[in-house]
């Protein structure tokens, strides 16, 4: 079966509409980085401001403005495109508040599904991303989760599913904060510690204190 059409995907995506999407680890919700987008995610998610949600980059050079660090250069070398969220400098402010962390920065992967991947690289910006789930439930991995899921969320009329069918169960992205002295592991998921340190020796867990 050939890939689908996504340029009405685009043009959803583009007019600011929300949209249900398959990655490597769960199913995700986002849209295009603007404050109508950002502010139905929070709403929906009933996301605290200070916890910021990350995006989905077609490539390291879409978001070259970000302050990339040797290590996390090295990081996207291996690890990239994957599992592995790095969390780097916003010096510039050019993302809002909402992708923006109050610290000034902003965490970025480059997903390994082909779908996703050939979607953020055909639209040539990010996608905000979050998981398909009501805060407390586990995230959606199949059709009937994602429709109890959008449903608990109050998800309507603006909203697209791109439906990957039944993923593999999977824990969460790594998150490697790579925006101070040190690279630190925020989350451990699915690249565990041990396969980062092969990378960077150096990188401390969150809570090596």
């Amino acid at each position: 079966m050939g890939s689908p059409d996504l340029g009405p995907v685009v043009v959803h995506l583009e007019a600011g509409g929300l949209l249900v999407y398959p990655t490597e680890t769960v199913y995700g919700l986002g849209g295009v980085v603007v404050d109508s987008v950002l502010g139905a995610l929070v709403a929906a998610k009933n996301r605290e401001a200070d916890k910021p949600f990350l995006l989905l980059v077609p490539s390291r050079e879409s978001v070259d403005h970000l302050a990339w660090t040797p290590a996390a250069n090295d990081l996207a070398d291996v690890f990239w495109p994957g599992s592995l969220t790095i969390v780097l400098r916003d010096e510039t402010g050019r993302f809002p508040p909402g992708v923006r962390s109050p610290e000034g920065t902003v965490a970025v992967r480059m997903s390994s599904h082909p779908l996703i991947a050939d979607l953020v690289n055909t639209l040539r910006a990010p996608l905000i991303s979050t998981s398909v789930n009501a805060p407390g439930e586990p995230p959606a991995l199949s059709s009937a989760e994602l429709a109890d899921a959008v449903e608990s969320l109050g998800l309507g009329k603006d909203l697209l599913i791109l439906d990957g069918g039944r993923l593999d169960p999977s824990t969460a992205s790594t998150i490697i904060d790579c925006s101070g002295d040190q690279p630190v592991m925020l989350r451990e998921g699915t690249v565990p510690l041990e396969r980062v340190r092969c990378v960077l020796p150096g990188v401390k867990a969150g809570s090596d204190g």
